[in-house]
């Protein structure tokens, strides 16, 4: 499977997850986990539906089992980070922990995608020069 192809599909299943979280604050009039609400939407739909986009345009990357791996890390941590900010924002401190792990792994991967992202930059970059003709 392509990672853009994973990171569409998560994106549109986290981002359903995120519409069905914001029906049930409204239909409870409970709005208390509104952040983790907006965690799930942007990290999870928001995110995941961009790096979709970046990898489909740059197919040597989207085919990697690197590009593979930061999605399914980065659909993961969004998980657990939302998880732990709602737990949170229930009154549960003890769910410190989950959003502080979740945090991490994002932070880790969003690292991941910038040596990518870099790094493919670097290498069009070599591609691109021209060279004089002998």
């Amino acid at each position: 499977m392509f990672a853009s192809s994973l990171s569409f599909r998560t994106a549109v299943v986290l981002g359903l997850l995120g519409i069905v979280m914001g029906i049930t604050m409204a239909a409870s009039h409970d709005h208390s986990v509104m952040p983790a609400h907006a965690h799930l939407n942007l990290l999870g739909w928001v995110s995941l539906f961009l790096y979709g986009i970046y990898y489909r345009f740059h197919p040597t990357i989207d085919s990697s089992r690197l590009a593979l791996t930061q999605v399914i890390v980065w659909a993961l941590g969004t998980v657990v980070l939302t998880v732990g900010v709602a737990a949170l924002n229930l009154g549960k401190p003890q769910a410190e922990p989950i959003a502080v792990v979740g945090s991490l792994l994002i932070l880790s991967d969003m690292v991941l995608f910038a040596v990518l992202v870099f790094r493919a930059t670097d290498t069009v970059a070599k591609a691109a020069r021209f060279e004089p003709a002998e």
